[in-house]
């Protein structure tokens, strides 16, 4: 999930750069959504499995 998104970033920078800004803007703000997403799930996966740990 994260691999997705810094290709999202990249597709911004590389429009941003081709002076794509609707494109760029759209890219931009998919990274951001699924780099939220993918911390979510990061915390939460560190929280689950500290809970399964500390029972052993």
């Amino acid at each position: 999930m994260l691999y997705w998104a810094v290709v999202f970033l990249v597709i911004a920078l590389i429009a941003g750069v081709l002076g794509f800004a609707g494109i760029a803007g759209a890219a931009a703000g998919i990274a951001k959504i699924i780099f939220g997403v993918f911390m979510v799930l990061f915390i939460i996966g560190l929280v689950l499995g500290a809970g399964i740990f500390s029972r052993v």
